[in-house]
Parts: structure tokens; sequence; C-alpha cells
């Protein structure tokens, strides 16, 4: 017999019916215990993965319930066998996925530390460290920081790109001199050319190549390995922003990323009923190649790690990240991995959406990735959740009924769409990583949010826990 509380969940899973969740898992005040939860959650997520007509090609969950790992699970496929030989390889919670923009929320937490060790100030000049005047050319005098790069008010674009090759130096794209400066594109800022840094909320990738290149100025090394030293090292975290690092055994473990249409950008047919056409880290065939050569120069391209989303790591790994921020930087054991400086750093609010600002348009671009009301503040590299709803298609809520206010970041890049979010103030948190979709997700978009739909179907499911 299916228990009324799995029932809820399962329901929860199929479009129109996800109000249906509101039961929690156990008795009220109750702690389930982690069979209780295996038991109540993978059926519900697994519908979410199987749903006729709007399948994923994977997902990897994670729950922390007061700073501790309380659940993971994960769903599909991580490689699909493109000769249909049974050869596929299931997601597992070790499995590796690129991350996307969730990989600057760990990017910021580097930066912090940093600032926290007195290597990086968030609100000087960066300039003096990178060695050149990073400068708005429309505001000469206007000092760019590294709070402006994390919190997306430097009023840098991604016009101009945001990963260049190795040879390039940035410092040739953002400044008047350079070879490719382009007049100016990195700098442009159609729907706000007079806002100054600082004052102007706009979504950029480019930003946190910026950082990282300030980052390896800051230290002489280069990007991937500071990365290792300071974040993944210390915490004993298989994750890279370069796959060839890894040995071949820890390959095996990568999700490809897929989508039913072929691979790129634009207006693609998507095809319920057709195959998974890989989009990212198909590895099954041609090994992955480096990302820099023995003769990069640190702090001349911060861009070639693509620190802006280009982390592979486990929803396990997440998880253990997440804990350990919520624990204000120490791990299971009580040792401080990271300084409690640095946690307040990352979490004090640098950006929030003001409706009355500039003539009533407020400070959010109308056509950047904030579109429907999804970004409405910001710290030091991580997104404030407000949950805001303002009805289907718009707002930043996460869960069904609301009540999830916190930090954390999005990603969406290659088919994957992902979700990290925690409340500090609880010590809650959950982490999803879906391997993309069968059909166009933006023909199912929120209910209750700018997200599509399977994402609040998801985070709703693994909200339970605690609500």
């Amino acid at each position: 017999m299916v228990s009324r509380s799995r029932r809820a969940l399962i329901t929860a899973a199929w479009p129109g019916l996800l109000t249906a969740c509101a039961g929690r898992i156990g008795p009220r005040g109750a702690t389930p215990s982690s069979d209780d939860l295996r038991a109540e959650l993978d059926p519900a997520l697994r519908a979410i993965v199987e749903r006729p007509g709007r399948a994923l090609a994977s997902l990897a969950a994670a729950v922390v319930r007061a700073g501790e790992i309380v659940y993971t699970g994960a769903f599909g496929r991580a490689w699909i066998d493109p000769e249909g030989r049974g050869r596929d390889r299931p997601a597992t919670v070790d499995t590796l996925y690129r991350i996307a923009s969730v990989s600057k929320l760990v990017v910021a937490l580097a930066a912090a530390e940093l600032c926290a060790q007195g290597r990086l100030e968030p609100d000087g000049d960066l300039g003096e460290v990178l060695g050149f005047a990073l400068r708005n050319p429309h505001h000469p005098k206007v000092p760019i920081t590294l709070a402006h790069l994390l919190s997306h008010t430097s009023s840098l674009s991604d016009a101009a790109g945001y990963n260049f090759p190795e040879g390039t130096a940035l410092a040739d794209v953002l400044t008047a001199s350079g070879a490719r400066f382009a007049h100016g594109r990195a700098w442009q800022h159609p729907l706000a050319p007079g806002h100054a840094p600082g004052t102007f909320f706009r979504y950029c990738n480019l930003g946190f190549g910026v950082a990282a290149q300030a980052m390896e100025r800051a230290t002489g090394e280069r990007f991937d390995r500071l990365m290792q030293r300071l974040v993944f090292g210390p915490l004993g975290l298989t994750a890279t922003f370069d796959p060839a690092r890894l040995v071949a055994a820890e390959r095996e473990r990568f999700a490809t990323l897929y989508r039913k249409r072929p691979a790129g950008d634009g207006d693609l047919r998507w095809n319920p009923e057709g195959p998974w056409v890989p989009q990212v880290d198909d590895f099954s065939r041609v090994e992955p190649k480096p990302r820099a050569s023995a003769a990069y120069v640190p702090g001349t391209n911060g861009s070639l790690f693509a620190p802006q989303g280009g982390l592979r790591i486990s929803v396990t790994d997440l998880a253990r990240l997440m804990a350990v921020l919520l624990r204000r930087g120490q791990d299971e054991t009580g040792r401080q991995v990271f300084s409690p400086r640095a946690i307040e750093l990352l979490l004090t609010e640098r950006w929030r959406h003001d409706p009355g600002a500039f003539g009533g348009r407020g400070n959010r671009a109308a056509d950047d990735e904030g579109a429907g009301g999804l970004f409405n503040a910001w710290g030091l590299g991580p997104q404030r959740f407000l949950d805001l709803s303002g009805g289907p298609g718009r707002g930043d809520r996460l869960v069904e009924g609301g009540g999830f206010t916190g930090w954390g970041h999005l990603g969406n890049a290659y088919g994957l769409t992902a979700c990290f979010a925690f409340d500090p103030a609880r010590g809650h948190g959950f982490i999803f990583l879906s391997g993309g979709t069968a059909f166009d997700p933006e023909t199912e978009r929120g209910a209750f949010s700018a997200q599509y739909r399977y994402e609040e179907m998801i985070a709703t499911a693994l909200s339970r826990v605690w609500t």
C-alpha cells in the first residue's frame, strides 16, 4: 500500500498536481530516517525523470537538514549508448556534472577566502591588482571592484564574449588600447548605457573571468590549481575546472549532458520521440583536452578555465560543501576549513531590485537572465532568494506554497539545469542537477516562478524533508 505522504510526493511529479504535495515526511517534529527519506523521495523524483513526453536524461539530488546531509539520490542515465547496445551508464550520486553557473558560487567562496586572508579587497580598485585600469570607458572615474564583479553590478556585459582562448589577454578586451577592444563591446549596456558601475544589475559571465584573473594575480597561481588548494583539496572533493587533469578512471564518472535536439544554440527543432543528442562532456570517444598549456601565464586570461560555469563536481560533494557553508566554514569534524569572515562576505547582500529606480523601470535589465523576476537580490557571488512569486512564469520562489528563503545559485547550460539553495538561519538546503530534457522546457514554464515547471517539482519534493 502507498502511504498518503508518499502518494502526495508521487503526484507532485505530474503537471497540475503539485499542490497535492502538501504533507511533510513523517509526523510533525519527527526527524525521518535515511530509509524513510529514500522511500519517500526516490519514487517522487523518479516519476519526474520518467514523465511520458517530459523525460529527463538524468537527475542527481541532495538534501541537507540541520547542517547534515540526510539524502542523496540519482536517477536516469549519465551516458546513453548511441548504438542501443545496453552499455548505458546509470547516473549515481558520485557522477560528475558540469554544473553551469552554480560554479560561480564556488568561485566566489574562494575569492571571499582570499579577501579574508587579506590577499584581495572586496571594495578596492581591482585595477591595482590586475595591473591595468579596469574602467568602463563611459565612467572612467569610477573604480570597479571585486564586489561589483561578483554581484553583477560592474557594468560589464557578455557582448564581446566571456571565454577566450589561451594567448588572449583580457586586458586587450577590456581596455581602449587593446587589440580586441572592438569599440568597447564588453562594456556595452544596451538598455542602460548611462548607469555607472555599482548602480545597475545585469547578470554577466565575463565578470567571473575578470575575478578569476584577479585571483591569479593576487596569488601567482593558475586558477584551477588555486581552486584545488583553497576549496577542493581541504574538503577532499573530486572536482575540477579542467577535466583533462582527472585520471581515466575518474573520467568514467562524467555525466554527458543531453537534449533531444541538435547541439548548439538558436532555433533548433526538438524531437521528444527521437534520440538523446550529446551536448557536452561526451568523452566516450574523445579525450578531454587540457584547458591550458604549460606555457600559460597566470594572471593574463582568467576566462580560460570557464570560471563562470565550467566546474565538474558531483551532487554528493556539492552537498558536503553546502554543509560546510551552513556550519560557517567548519567541516564535520569541527575543523575550520573556511574563515567565518569569508562566509560573512559571501552572504552579505550587495544588490536588491528597486522597482522605483530609474523612472519606475527598476534596476534590472528587461532582457537579461533575470527576465521574469528571477533575480531580485545578490550577495558577494550567490543569489539571495526572496521567495517572491508573481504567478505563472514570474518570481524567484523555489517551492510550491513558498516559505523558503535563503541563498545559493541556479545553473542552466547545455541542457543541464541546477539549483543549489540553502537557508543559513535554519541550516537546511537542497541541490539538484538535471542532465537534460527530452522536450523544449520553454513549453512548460513554471506555475509560480520564472523557472521551468520540472524544476519547481523537484525543488518542492526535496523541500518536504523539513517543511
